[in-house]
């Protein structure tokens, strides 16, 4: 199972980018899946997960209302749709996928055992 992550770069704060997750061996259908995103010199952070085959999705209080996750089950790929960067966005975002999560572990790291490889947003002000 391999998933990667695409669409990472440089931003201006007020821009937006839009992250791609495509699974390859693995189908997201029954899936949770989910961003993170990982700031120099702190923790892995939930960012924002699409449960299971229900599709409802939940956000971090950071990035409500600016962010919006959605997966697109016939092409295996979820997105991350950022607006409104803002420097405190910058990262290494991470999109990872597990078919086993439950709701109180969705926004824990250690629930997933997919990983894609990373890709770097850098907002600048």
């Amino acid at each position: 199972v391999q998933l990667q992550a695409s669409g990472g770069g440089l931003a201006q704060a007020g821009d937006s980018l839009r992250l791609s997750c495509a699974s390859s061996g693995r189908t997201f259908g029954r899936d949770t899946a989910a961003w993170f995103r990982q700031a120099p010199g702190k923790e892995r952070e939930f960012v924002a997960a699409t449960f299971r085959s229900y599709g409802r999705a939940y956000y971090a209080d950071s990035v409500k209302g600016r962010f919006t996750i959605s997966r697109d089950n016939a092409k295996n790929t979820v997105y991350l749709q950022m607006n409104s960067l803002k420097p405190e966005d910058t990262g290494v975002y991470y999109c990872a996928a597990d078919g086993s999560v439950i709701m109180t572990s969705m926004r824990s790291p250690s629930a997933y055992l997919s990983w894609g490889q990373g890709t770097l947003v850098t907002v600048s002000s």
